[in-house]
């Protein structure tokens, strides 16, 4: 039965890795065995998290990507394959979100807008496209995409974020479809409001109170909270379920 939750020699790339969720992502995978990709374009970041990991005896490698650019995530997929010769679960977390300011919609420049959904969905597209030729070719493959809970709560003020995210959750019900028959599973998770090293000037201390207030659970949400959630859909243990939305929200947007 262990065996089946295991992740060890995975070998897991995770985009955004230098920070944030995908940092504790990143050590969480290393923790249980894989073989981390910190796929990041802040290299001090990254290696930061991979001294990290290495002091824990855990494996990881750094490869520079930019998910918003085509050429460079070409490269992280060549490396990949040059290094393992096999990518076995793809976790889609970098996107713009903490730096933004919050506006009304019609006040976004475009040139921002165009900006977030190159990264939020571009980016997991061109990642999802450079690493599935090697989970056909061994039949075995788990794409993750990171969410987000704003969406089902319709957040105002953040409209170009919200659609980028509403758009990876429809994403991966489609790839789900195009993917299944090669035994790759993809699902997307969606996460509340989580806290994590990354400073957020938009949320004020009342603004966190009412975000928590709103939660079944009532404290704040932390990047180990989505551990177990992703640890899961990245493991045999997931083989039957595709396609599928995942809210770890604490109960905040339950029906």
């Amino acid at each position: 039965m262990s065996d089946t939750f295991s992740v060890a020699d995975k070998v897991v790339v995770i985009t955004g890795a230098g920070q944030g969720i995908g940092r504790s992502f990143a050590k969480a995978f290393a923790s249980g065995g894989a073989r981390v990709v910190i796929a990041e374009r802040n290299l001090d970041k990254a290696h930061d998290v991979e001294r990290e990991i290495a002091a824990g005896n855990g494996h990881a490698t750094v490869i520079e990507t930019d998910v918003a650019d085509e050429d460079s995530v070409k490269r992280m997929g060549a490396a990949v394959e040059q290094t393992f010769g096999r990518a076995d679960v793809l976790i889609n977390n970098a996107a713009i979100f903490s730096t933004l300011e919050m506006r009304p919609f019609d006040q976004i420049p475009l040139a921002e807008w165009e900006q977030v959904l190159r990264v939020n969905i571009i980016g997991p597209f061109l990642c999802a496209r450079a690493l599935v030729p090697m989970m056909r070719r061994q039949k075995w493959g788990r794409i993750i995409n990171m969410a987000s809970g704003a969406v089902t709560l319709g957040r105002p003020n953040y409209l170009h974020y919200i659609a980028s995210k509403a758009a990876l959750a429809g994403m991966s019900h489609s790839m789900a479809r195009e993917l299944g028959g090669d035994g790759i599973t993809v699902n997307a998770v969606l996460p509340g409001a989580t806290f994590t090293e990354i400073p957020r000037k938009t949320v004020s201390p009342e603004q966190k109170e009412r975000i928590i207030a709103m939660q079944s659970i009532p404290r704040p949400q932390a990047p180990d909270d989505l551990l177990g959630v992703v640890l899961f859909l990245a493991s045999d243990a997931s083989a039957f379920m595709t396609g599928q939305e995942v809210t770890v929200d604490g109960g905040a947007t339950h029906p």
